[in-house]
């Protein structure tokens, strides 16, 4: 009788194991390839608690569902850590990380001396000695620590921190992330409102297409999501880092003085897979006329169409559509040198704000959940008050095409060409082509 009631009990546990691993195959099905990417990330995730196993489980994946989900979180940014230190009663949740990651490169007709692929960094005319190259570089490698949480004053809360080998010559440890979310509110070292992030392309190169708005800031956000989830308002004071051209001797650069305002209202759907947002950034740029002994302070604004839409399932399409006077420092191209305020042509002692337009354009399909390719394709332009006919940059084009490969949720590689092009206001222009192979682990 005790056999047939031993026998009897471990029926039921096996038909209950089994009603539930059909249950999560069917579950698991119903996800986008990019959801089941997110969920095998999280499943991938170790608990540590003192805690009921279960109540543990669940905890920690409502919590690692907002890790993943944050609007501003990059395509290249840490995946949660590999263990996840939860509290007896699940309310707090505790982890450290990082990522091991290599890019291996080769350059030829025309090679960038930069790891980014920058087409600001194009030589014109090329130089034959730097035809080709091949390097290698750790950049991206770092650490992470982040807690999770939920407090009856702060409500849900995440405090995070990054820093990885990305800064002098690719080697020294540099901050890259410092803040905290609470409830609606984000305080810290954080990307830009002005940018949004889940519209850019995936790449490998790590400087990313040339034509988007990509910044850090130290900020205090805002950002409120109502109307059942579909519409989402935000907006943040972000101290300001301003890049200008003056010469020293007509004119100065002024202390930043003036926080620089950013905000977007955006729609989405299909579970937030997809959105419409639109941007604006102001801000107010200083200089000194030396001349006439006169600080000027300069308007400048950005404005920014975005979008990603899931045509099917397994594909998506992203664009961006920038345009701004006094922004440069704010995107990926211009940014590498100072073109938010330049010299006014035939006015000694003034600066003004030029035009800057940006263009992107992103396709990707997934083939599996853990197998994807992407498509790039980005313009950066630059509009100054007159043609200067010189060696200045006009604008610049970049294209990428990659396939990425999740051997483990844990493990990616992936490969990538990218070609770009240069193009000076004299008409005088150079190409350069990269391949790049890439390696990452996440723990």
């Amino acid at each position: 009788m005790s056999r047939l009631r031993l026998l009897s009990g471990l029926a039921c546990m096996s038909l209950s194991m089994t009603a539930q691993t059909q249950k999560d195959a069917i579950d698991n099905n119903d996800l986008t390839p990019s959801q089941q990417q997110i969920h095998s990330m999280i499943e991938s995730t170790h608990v540590l608690s003192m805690g009921e196993e279960d109540v543990a489980r669940d905890s920690i994946e409502k919590m690692l569902n907002r890790f993943y989900m944050d609007q501003f979180r990059h395509f290249q940014d840490p995946r949660a850590p590999y263990f996840m230190f939860l509290s007896k009663d699940g309310k707090l949740a505790m982890g450290v990380g990082g990522l091991i990651r290599m890019r291996g490169y080769f350059d030829w007709d025309g090679s960038i001396p930069a790891s980014g692929f920058s087409p600001y960094l194009i030589n014109i005319p090329k130089d034959p000695t730097q035809l080709r190259k091949l390097a290698a570089t750790p950049a991206g490698t770092g650490l992470f620590f982040t807690i999770l949480g939920k407090n009856t004053l702060l409500g849900d809360f995440m405090g995070f921190f990054q820093a990885d080998f990305s800064g002098y010559n690719n080697r020294d440890f540099k901050l890259k992330k410092a803040y905290v979310q609470f409830n609606e509110w984000t305080v810290g070292y954080a990307t830009t409102t002005f940018e949004d992030t889940k519209a850019k392309p995936a790449t490998i190169d790590g400087s990313g297409p040339n034509g988007v708005n990509s910044k850090t800031n130290v900020l205090v956000r805002y950002m409120h999501t109502f109307n059942g989830g579909h519409w989402s308002l935000a907006g943040s004071f972000e101290f300001p880092s301003s890049s200008t051209s003056a010469d020293g001797e007509y004119t100065k650069a002024c202390n930043d003085y003036v926080p620089d305002l950013a905000a977007f209202a955006q729609y989405q759907w299909a579970e937030g897979e997809s959105h419409v947002r639109l941007s604006g950034l102001a801000r107010v740029l200083t200089y000194r006329d030396l001349i006439a002994s006169r600080n000027y302070n300069i308007m400048g604004w950005g404005t920014q169409f975005s979008t990603v839409v899931k045509i099917l399932p397994q594909f998506d399409l992203s664009g961006i559509v920038s345009v701004g006077q006094g922004h440069a420092s704010y995107t990926t191209d211009l940014g590498v040198s100072n073109f938010d305020l330049v010299t006014d042509p035939g006015r000694k002692g003034k600066l003004y704000a030029p035009t800057a337009v940006g263009y992107v354009f992103g396709a990707r399909y997934y083939f599996r959940s853990n197998i994807f390719a992407n498509l790039t394709l980005s313009e950066q332009r630059y509009y100054p008050k007159q043609n200067p006919n010189d060696s200045q940059y006009k604008y610049g084009l970049y294209g990428a095409v990659n396939l990425f490969w999740d051997i483990t949720p844990r493990f990616e590689v992936g490969m990538e060409y990218l070609a770009g092009k240069r193009m000076n206001f004299n008409g005088t222009h150079a190409s350069a082509n990269r391949l790049t192979a890439m390696a990452m682990f996440s723990f």
